[in-house]
């Protein structure tokens, strides 16, 4: 079952395609409230940087502790993204799929992050046609 906050995340997604751009997305819930939102926006600000999770971050602002809050992605975070969830002490990721990206979640867990993936078709989906369509996009995005 997919919650209000991954359908969130997954909205988020659909943006940044509709904006010409990488389809991530992701949300930010503290005692079970919204929080913020995000998605990639590498090729839409030309930043290599604003991964959806950091574009989330950053749209929360300082909330002061991040001890309490999940952070949703539809996709397993990169090793950037993921570093950024261990030096805020962000404790529980949630993630739509891994199957097109295995991403960091070794590491978050080695950092003692709770890793939740839900598998869900509909994300994977969603980055295989992605991946079939703009590969160059997609490597570039990974750093390959």
């Amino acid at each position: 079952m997919i919650d209000e906050f991954m359908r969130a995340a997954i909205a988020q997604a659909h943006k940044s395609r509709s904006e010409g751009g990488i389809p991530i997305g992701s949300a930010l819930v503290l005692d079970n409230q919204l929080v913020a939102v995000g998605h990639n926006k590498r090729v839409q600000e030309n930043d290599p940087v604003t991964h959806a999770e950091i574009d989330c971050l950053r749209r929360a602002g300082r909330i002061g502790s991040f001890k309490r809050t999940v952070l949703y992605s539809t996709l397993m975070p990169c090793y950037l993204c993921a570093g950024a969830v261990v030096q805020f002490g962000i404790g529980k990721v949630i993630v739509g799929e891994s199957r097109t990206f295995a991403g960091a979640a070794d590491f978050m867990r080695s950092q003692g992050v709770e890793v939740i993936d839900l598998d869900l078709p509909d994300c994977v989906e969603m980055m295989r046609s992605f991946i079939a369509e703009k590969p160059e996009l997609w490597n570039e995005d990974i750093g390959r």
